[in-house]
């Protein structure tokens, strides 16, 4: 919708998982607000053209064509992208980037964002995460504690709806839990296995954004019960898992106070010399091509990590020459990310007479177990391990001796053996060296400098690999595995889809560019939220951190506009 003035109280950049937040919680508090997003109007049920699609009524039955293959070789290798969920990213030429390491770069540009494809794991950080950088001397001082974020984790999951169980796991707190989707019966034995052999390692229910049972507040935003087809990232007609979609931007609008304007690339935050704080945000309108000016009191950021970045960078005024709040010249430094590279797996004998039920949407969780009280390795960090089992029908493996006519019929309506899989999100360590900043020669399409990538991989990081991989496979072991494998794919950092850093929270203007309440320490009513804030990486999913803070910050901000102080 074209908004009727250019003038609001706040402005969010970005209509994503966190911008959704800041949005939602700045229209309660009865701030009119403008949320900007560069990609398409999306509208709840109406936009999820796949929903209720069968395999075969794709055209390459949910794989995508040769030539779009050849033409995206990155945005192809995205998980869950297929014919299924291709509406929902943006094609490679879409918006460039220069890579001066390799980095893939994932983007999904639509009112929603990437809120419509994310994994949805929602497991709390503890105070193990906020503290360690500092305590082992990977990085500075976190500006909060867990205890300052514990009521917002509550604040969001009850809207939001999180399934999970009550573990009592400190290095993965409990949250507010809708029951758990239950192990299958091998998940069921890797977890007592586990617990037999390592009794500081956990194997609990996936902690996920889904409603197991809504509650009342989730029909109140007109969500259903999640039917558990695992058909998330296509968009949910039911609503069953948590996206801006389908929850924190109609509950906003309703408040009569928001504005969504789609097809707006932001082009830069406008820094008032006079008053010392930013008075506004200049787009592009996609369109048009027409650059507009929006003013507000408050500004959210929230475009994802290196999108936000990147704008910050490109925010540029006499005062600041190199990127709005960037005195110390850290902006862009200290990107960060999760690894990926490590998977294992196995088969395991038995349970013929049992099978699965349902398509459970969610996985696993094997809490992070290194590194937490004390240091006791040659790396830094931990890792959350996200594993399941499933069986296979007969001859679906690719080695199957059937391939075709009837006997192949038969063979894959019967149940075959049992697997399991393990794979790694790992924590990484905030490097200087590891930055993104803005290409002095090459331009996109509406004439802002494309952004480069300049982050790799580290020693810390290898040698957590290889630990990943050698617990992986002896506790595969341990649980009566055969055909064990473990595996480095090498990936480049970006597939996790979890940058970032850039615009760090700290206590010091001197090290950081955000204070404790996401405030830029030199433009007090520009605020970050988006995991462009983060100190450090945890090992745990991010968004549900991002969410949280939001909150926190956006009720924070209502207040100081109230005060008159923004």
């Amino acid at each position: 919708m074209e908004p009727e003035s250019n003038s609001f109280d706040a402005i969010v950049v970005g209509s994503g998982i966190s911008g959704g937040w800041a949005a939602k919680e700045l229209c309660e508090k009865g701030l009119k607000t403008l949320v900007l997003e560069r990609g398409r109007e999306i509208e709840h049920l109406k936009d999820y053209p796949t929903a209720h699609l069968h395999p075969w009524e794709f055209k390459y039955r949910g794989r995508m064509s040769k030539e779009f293959n050849d033409k995206n070789p990155l945005i192809t290798k995205a998980a869950g992208f297929d014919a299924s969920t291709a509406h929902f990213f943006i094609e490679d030429d879409d918006h460039p980037y220069v890579q001066e390491k390799p980095f893939d770069w994932i983007r999904g540009y639509q009112v929603g964002g990437k809120s419509l494809t994310w994994g949805r794991a929602c497991q709390r950080w503890s105070d193990y995460e906020f503290k360690a950088p500092s305590k082992y001397g990977y990085g500075i001082e976190w500006p909060i504690s867990y205890e300052d974020v514990a009521p917002w984790y509550s604040h969001v999951e009850k809207f939001i709806g999180v399934c999970g169980n009550k573990d009592g796991i400190d290095a993965m707190p409990d949250g507010e839990f809708l029951p758990p989707f239950d192990f299958n019966c091998v998940e069921q034995h890797m977890s007592e296995k586990i617990s037999e052999h390592y009794p500081d390692r956990h194997l609990v229910q996936g902690r996920w954004a889904q409603l197991s049972e809504p509650r009342e507040i989730h029909l109140e935003q007109g969500r259903g019960k999640c039917q558990a087809r695992n058909l998330c990232m296509r968009g949910c007609p039911f609503g069953g898992y948590f996206s801006s979609v389908s929850s924190t931007l109609p509950w906003a609008d309703k408040t009569g106070n928001l504005t969504i304007r789609p097809f707006s690339v932001v082009h830069s935050i406008i820094y008032d010399e006079a008053t010392g704080k930013a008075s506004g945000v200049m787009v592009i309108d996609t369109q048009t091509h027409e650059k507009i000016v929006f003013t507000a009191r408050i500004i959210f950021v929230n475009a994802s990590a290196l999108n936000t970045n990147l704008i910050l960078l490109n925010s540029k005024s006499s005062r600041f020459p190199n990127g709005l709040g960037n005195d110390n010249g850290l902006l862009g430094k200290f990107i960060c990310f999760h690894i990926y590279r490590g998977y294992a797996g196995g088969k395991i004998d038995g349970f013929e007479d049992k099978y699965v039920y349902g398509k459970n949407p969610t996985e696993p969780i094997l809490a992070n177990y290194r590194n937490l009280k004390e240091q006791e390795l040659d790396y830094v960090g931990g890792y959350t391990t996200f594993c399941g089992a499933y069986r296979v029908r007969k001859n679906e493996l690719p080695n199957s001796e059937i391939q075709i006519g009837a006997d192949f019929k038969h063979a894959i309506s019967e149940a075959g053996d049992w697997y399991i899989y393990m794979y790694m999100q790992g924590e990484t360590v905030p490097k200087r060296s590891n930055s993104v900043y803005l290409s002095a020669e090459k331009k996109d399409q509406w004439g802002i400098p494309l952004l480069v990538t300049d982050v790799d991989y580290d020693q810390n990081d290898e040698s957590m690999v290889l630990d990943f991989l050698n617990q992986s496979k002896e506790m595969l072991e341990k649980i009566g595995c055969t055909e064990i494998y473990v595996e480095d794919n090498k990936q480049p950092p970006g597939l996790d889809i979890h940058e970032m850093g850039g615009v760090r929270m700290g206590r010091d203007p001197k090290d950081s560019l955000l204070n404790q309440w996401n405030q830029m320490h030199l433009c007090k009513n520009v605020f970050v939220t988006d995991g462009a804030c983060m100190t450090s990486t945890g090992n745990q999913s991010p968004s549900i951190l991002y969410m949280a803070l939001t909150a926190r910050a956006a009720n924070y901000a209502a207040k100081e506009f109230n005060k008159g102080n923004l």
